[in-house]
C-alpha cells in the first residue's frame, strides 16, 4: 500500500449546486464541498496531488466544457485518476439510466443536457492511469453498483482489467441528503471529517475501503443513507491520504524518540546520534508532514548533533535551510528560531568563519535581550558564545569586556560554583593571559 505518485496523478471534482430548470432545487452545501475537498486533496502536507493537477468544475453548466476537461485529465492520469461528483443525480431513458445534473440540465430530460454516467464511466476505463476511483455524491447514485456493473454488463471485464473502484453515496433508489446547518453534503461532509481528522486505530494510510468501512458504520449509527461501493482487483487498497489519527499518535513516539537519541548524543555518542535523528527526521516529515513543528525540532537537533559529532560545515548547511524554514512558519522571534540561530553562528565559527559567527551572534544577543531580557540563562548564553567567538577571531579586548560582566552576573545569579560561572571565569583567565580559549 502506497500513496499515489502525485505528479502522476489526477484528479477531477465536479459539483453542481445552482441550477435553472425550477424542478431542481439548488443544493448550497454543494460549493463548499467541493471547495474543501480541493483543499485536503491539494494540501502540500497531507494531500494527494499540487493544486495544478486537480481539476474543480463548480456550476459549469455546459456539459462540452465538463466533457473536455475531463477528458483532458482522464488522459494524463497515469497513476490514480479519482473523479469526484456531487449535486442532483438524475434517472431516466428506457433503462433507467443515470445522469448527473448539471446547473443546465433539464430535469424531465437530461438525456441532452446532463453528464451521463455511463459516458463519464467509458472515459475512465480508457484512462491510463493504474488506479481509477469514481465517487458519486447523489440521489440513486447506487443504481451504478447494482445495475450498470452487473455480471451480464459487457464492461465488467475491463473492470477487472483496470482496477477500477467506484463509491456511492446511497442505494439504488435512495437520495441523498444535505442537512440542515451542515456546510457539506451528508456523505462528503462525513468523508471529509475522516480525512481532516482520520480513523483512531486505523492504519497510517487510509485506503478507499477504510473510509467506505467507516462512512458506513457512521451513517448507518446516524439513520442517513449508507454507501454502496464497488472495487476490482486490489483497488481497495487505493490509498487517499494519511490517517491523521495515526500522526497524531505518532507524533509523541517520534518525540521520545528524539529525545533520547539527543541525551544519547550527549553522552558522547554523537555520530550516533545524528544517524538515528536522520531516519526520525524521514519518519517525522513522512507521517507529520514537513512543516510540523515536530519535524523542525527534529531537523535541529539532528544539525546540532552534525556539529557536535565533527561536521561543523555540514550542520551550518543544514541550520541555514532550517532557519529559513522557522523564519516563515514560526516567525524570526520563535524561541525555536533563535535556537536555530544560535547552533548556526557556532557551528559557522567551529566550521572557521568566525567573523560571520559574530555577526549573527551580535543580532541574536540583541534580540534575546529585547525578548527574553538581559539576565536571561539564554541571553547569557549568547553572550557567552559571542566572547568566545570574538576571542578566537582575535578581538580580545571586547571578549574580555563580555566575560568580565558575565562571570560577575553568573555569580549574582547563579553562585560562584555553578558549572556556567566557573566555565565563564576559566574562559576570561584564559583570553587575559593569552593563553586561548579551549
Amino acid at each position: 500500500m502506497r500513496l499515489p505518485d502525485p505528479q502522476r496523478s489526477r484528479i477531477v471534482l465536479i459539483g453542481a449546486g445552482t441550477y435553472s430548470d425550477p424542478h431542481l432545487l439548488d443544493l448550497p452545501a454543494v460549493p463548499s464541498t467541493i471547495t474543501d475537498l480541493a483543499a485536503i486533496l491539494t494540501d502540500p502536507s497531507h494531500g494527494l496531488v499540487p493544486a495544478d493537477h486537480c481539476t474543480v468544475l463548480l456550476d459549469d453548466g455546459d456539459l462540452r466544457t465538463v466533457g473536455q476537461r475531463l477528458r483532458t485529465a482522464v488522459q494524463e492520469a497515469e497513476d490514480l485518476l479519482l473523479v469526484y461528483y456531487t449535486g442532483h443525480g438524475l434517472v431516466a431513458g428506457r433503462r433507467h439510466d443515470l445522469y448527473l445534473a448539471l446547473p443546465d440540465s433539464d430535469f424531465v430530460a437530461p438525456e441532452f443536457s446532463a453528464l451521463e454516467y455511463d459516458k463519464l464511466r467509458g472515459a475512465v476505463l480508457d484512462s491510463p492511469a493504474t488506479a481509477k476511483l469514481i465517487v458519486l455524491d447523489c440521489c440513486f447514485s447506487g443504481r451504478v453498483v447494482t445495475d450498470s456493473m452487473a455480471p451480464d454488463d459487457d464492461k465488467l471485464s475491463q473492470l477487472e482489467i483496470a482496477g477500477t473502484y467506484v463509491l456511492t453515496s446511497a442505494h439504488r433508489d435512495q437520495v441523498a441528503l444535505s442537512l440542515p446547518g451542515e456546510d457539506h453534503t451528508a456523505f462528503s461532509g462525513r468523508l471529509i471529517r475522516l480525512l481532516r481528522e482520520g480513523i483512531v486505530g486505523g492504519a497510517e494510510l487510509l485506503t478507499v475501503d477504510d473510509l467506505y468501512q467507516r462512512l458506513t458504520t457512521t451513517m448507518a449509527a446516524e439513520g442517513l443513507p449508507t454507501p454502496l461501493n464497488r472495487g476490482t482487483r486490489t483497488a481497495s487498497l487505493i490509498a487517499l491520504g494519511v490517517n491523521r489519527a495515526f500522526a497524531a499518535t505518532a507524533g509523541p513516539e517520534l518525540r521520545e524518540q528524539r529525545v533520547a537519541a539527543v541525551e544519547r548524543g550527549k553522552d558522547g555518542h554523537w555520530k550516533e546520534a545524528a544517524e538515528t535523528l536522520q531516519g526520525i527526521v524521514e519518519e517525522s516529515t513522512r507521517i507529520l508532514g514537513p512543516e510540523d513543528a515536530d519535524t523542525l525540532l527534529g531537523r535541529q537537533s539532528q544539525a546540532h548533533s552534525l556539529g557536535a559529532a565533527g561536521d561543523p560545515a555540514e550542520a551550518a548547511r543544514a541550520l541555514r535551510h532550517l532557519l529559513a524554514d522557522q523564519a516563515r512558519l514560526l516567525g524570526p522571534d520563535h524561541q525555536d528560531t533563535l535556537r536555530t540561530r544560535q547552533f548556526l553562528a557556532v557551528n559557522l565559527g567551529e566550521a572557521g568563519h568566525r567573523e560571520e559567527a559574530v555577526a549573527l551572534l551580535r543580532v541574536l544577543l540583541a534580540d534575546r535581550s529585547r525578548l527574553l531580557g538581559a539576565e536571561n540563562a539564554h541571553t547569557l548564553r549568547t553572550r557567552h558564545m559571542l566572547a568566545r567567538n570574538l576571542a578566537l577571531s582575535g578581538n580580545g579586548g571586547e571578549a574580555v569586556a563580555l566575560l568580565r560582566q558575565l562571570v560577575a552576573e553568573r555569580e549574582r545569579l547563579l553562585g560562584s560554583e555553578h558549572p556556567h560561572t566557573q566555565r565563564a571565569r576559566t574562559d576570561l583567565t584564559a583570553v587575559q593571559g593569552g593563553e586561548g580559549i579551549v
